[in-house]
């Protein structure tokens, strides 16, 4: 293999780490996000279903005391019947206690509906509250991985672009510079395998120059057709492009 080909696979393979390691730290932002909603999502189905029982339990007090009312109207009409000497007062307040009564019945009726919806709700308010407990206890274990990965990610890094630099020096500048525009405009990869002659980039084939070139290794050769730097690929060659570096 041509040595300047050889180079510059090692350094495309640290290349091809560091985009790799550059996008991963970049979704972590977008992971640390996804946790966050989670834990807001079940702190909010926490204080919905805290919400639903306290309007709840509101109406059932409200329903006591319109109870209350209604029982004391009607004490109080028992004994202005008990005082009236009038057949008609008397008759017209009988009327109106039983009007009461009934309206009494239809608002324990409407109070018992409530305290079994509130009892089915205390349990969902239960569950929404333990869920969001464990919710925070996996948020912040989850963010602290994710910081641990972070860190990881970026000594790796920093591993890479150093030994990336160690093969990139002795490369001449401008074979170095045609290699980082093609790595940059052909998704990391600027050097690839000549199989027969078809191009391991864009799996065209090239003319027979272009093999012979290639198949030589006399000097840095690129694909006609998409400009990619090419290298004759042997089963020797297949471990120093997988970054066997």
């Amino acid at each position: 293999m041509l040595p300047e080909v050889e180079k510059l696979l090692r350094v495309q393979h640290h290349d091809q780490r560091i985009a790799a390691i550059d996008k991963e730290l970049a979704g972590i932002p977008i992971l640390e996000e996804d946790v966050r909603d989670k834990f807001l999502e079940d702190e909010k189905k926490q204080n919905d279903a805290r919400s639903d029982l306290q309007q709840t339990e509101i109406a059932i007090k409200n329903l006591e005391l319109d109870i209350d009312t209604r029982k004391d109207s009607i004490t109080k009409l028992k004994v202005q019947q008990y005082e009236t000497k009038k057949n008609d007062e008397f008759t017209r307040m009988g009327e109106e206690i039983t009007r009461y009564g009934e309206e009494i019945t239809a608002l324990e009726d409407k109070e018992i509906e409530l305290m079994e919806q509130a009892e089915a709700q205390k349990a969902a308010y239960a569950k929404a509250k333990a869920e969001h407990e464990v919710s925070k206890e996996d948020v912040v274990s989850e963010l602290e991985d994710l910081a641990d990965l972070a860190e990881n990610l970026k000594k790796e890094r920093e591993e890479e672009v150093v030994k990336r630099q160690s093969h990139a020096d002795p490369i001449d500048d401008d074979v170095l510079y045609n290699y980082e525009r093609l790595f940059k405009g052909k998704a990391g990869h600027a050097i690839v395998g000549l199989v027969d002659d078809v191009c391991q980039g864009c799996h065209m084939k090239v003319v027979k120059s272009t093999y012979m070139e290639v198949k030589g290794e006399k000097q840095l050769t690129t694909c006609e057709n998409c400009g990619r730097i090419l290298y004759y690929w042997t089963d020797d060659s297949v471990g120093r492009d997988k970054g066997g570096y």
